[in-house]
């Protein structure tokens, strides 16, 4: 978990200035089917993985899916060499590197499968954090609920003092509705991520070298905010508990994302080469911008800088402050590791003790599926409408998402819990 992490965080704010280097017919637009390829392949892997891992030592899908996300990352170092369609390459490199992603529902499985209710929300935590690099050489035993290991995976010759499963359903409006929820929180990040560099790249005009610098300096301030993050859940959900956290995560979340949405009379700089070309529209709009504003710097090795004019919003939409986009995106990197770990811990639990690989599949899946939809989802309406009509969308969509985890907030209890058999 701790190099796919660090894998993931090297490549993804890169790839839109390596995908303008590589191919001059790639837009924004494509972009967002360039970041939504690594889901859908971690989509189509996680429940093949999980299954697997339920009926083999899950030592072999982690070994075989580590082994295809380095092919895979070799594919896509080289992408740059092939004299053309070299945008469609990086596609299905980040698709394989996605496939070999789906080794995460082996690891909630293990962590389900290997804890008590009270150790899950730190386990999770920890693993959240990317220090579960030791699953792959750990012992493979299952506990239940209270912490008791259990020897017989089938357990149907386990002894007078081992545990079997046990007896009762599965809340299955409660798997459902912590799938859906999961799958907000995915996408709503997946978006963020996705829109970072553009996003800067177009309101500050900073180079492609700039905005990989900068951008990937945000990150790792968001990394270290995570776990932190990460380390308060495991002491804080003690005391009120992970339902409360993930509704506290939500808000903040919307509250970050609220603060994005433009304002003020202030305009992004316009690409000045494109001005030169006499391909700006012949607006009010437009000829008032020209005359505000200077042309901003340009590196000719880097290409034009600023806010493309083939997006016609630009001319209209405020720019957001860069006070204003940092404290969204501390505000957002309190808030995403919040619903995250707590999101599948609770998950975990409604599952109960009972073999978890193809329903944290499915977990897994769902988040993939976020992350196919929310890149395209923000690419498109970004490029087409701007920041605020992208944002504001985004507001709405958590505001559901609060209304939802309201409603089923308490059937989202612990398996054993709601059949009787320990206290909340």
């Amino acid at each position: 978990m701790f190099f796919s992490s660090v894998g993931f965080s090297i490549v993804i704010m890169s790839i839109w200035p390596y995908l303008q280097k590589i191919d001059q017919t790639a837009d924004a637009s494509f972009l967002g089917w360039v970041i939504a390829s690594f889901s859908l392949g971690q989509m189509v892997a996680s429940p093949v993985f999980g299954l697997w891992s339920n009926y083999r030592p899950r030592k072999e899908p982690l070994i075989v899916s580590i082994f295809i996300s380095v092919m895979a990352n070799c594919l896509y170092a080289y992408i740059h060499v092939p004299a053309s369609h070299n945008k469609y390459y990086m596609l299905v490199a980040r698709g394989l590197v996605g496939f070999g992603a789906g080794n995460v529902a082996v690891v909630r499985s293990y962590i389900a499968g290997a804890t008590s209710l009270q150790e899950r929300i730190s386990s999770m935590a920890n693993t959240s954090a990317c220090q579960a690099l030791g699953f792959i050489l750990g012992p493979e035993h299952r506990v239940d609920d209270s912490g008791r290991q259990c020897k017989n995976v089938n357990f149907e010759e386990a002894s007078t003092d081992e545990v079997q499963f046990p007896q009762g359903n599965i809340d299955q409006v409660a798997v459902l509705a912590t799938n859906v929820l999961f799958f907000v929180v995915l996408f709503i990040f997946a978006l963020f991520e996705t829109i970072v560099t553009p996003l800067t790249m177009d309101m500050y005009a900073w180079t492609r070298k700039q905005a990989v610098l900068y951008d990937g300096i945000i990150l790792a301030a968001l990394g270290v905010e995570a776990i932190l993050i990460f380390m308060g859940v495991k002491l804080l959900s003690k005391k009120i508990g992970e339902r409360a956290i993930l509704l506290g995560g939500l808000i903040v979340v919307w509250v970050g994302f609220f603060i994005l949405l433009p304002w003020g009379n202030q305009f992004p700089k316009i690409q000045w080469e494109e001005l030169h070309n006499n391909s700006i529209p012949n607006t009010t709009f437009g000829e008032i911008i020209i005359t505000l504003w200077k042309s901003p710097r340009e590196d000719h090795n880097e290409g034009p800088t600023g806010c493309p004019i083939e997006q016609a919003w630009c001319f209209y939409t405020p720019m957001i402050h860069l006070a204003q986009f940092l404290t969204a995106a501390m505000l957002i990197g309190v808030g995403y590791p919040s619903c995250n770990v707590t999101s599948y811990t609770l998950y975990s639990k409604v599952l109960g003790p009972k073999p978890q690989g193809v329903y944290m599949g499915w977990l897994t899946a769902s988040g993939s599926a976020a992350r196919i939809l929310g890149p395209v989802f923000i690419s498109q309406v970004y490029t087409s409408w701007g920041p605020r009509w992208a944002f504001s969308l985004v507001c709405g969509i958590v505001v559901l998402t609060i209304m939802l985890l309201g409603v089923v907030y308490r059937r989202l209890v612990p398996f054993s819990v709601r059949h009787g058999r320990i206290q909340e």
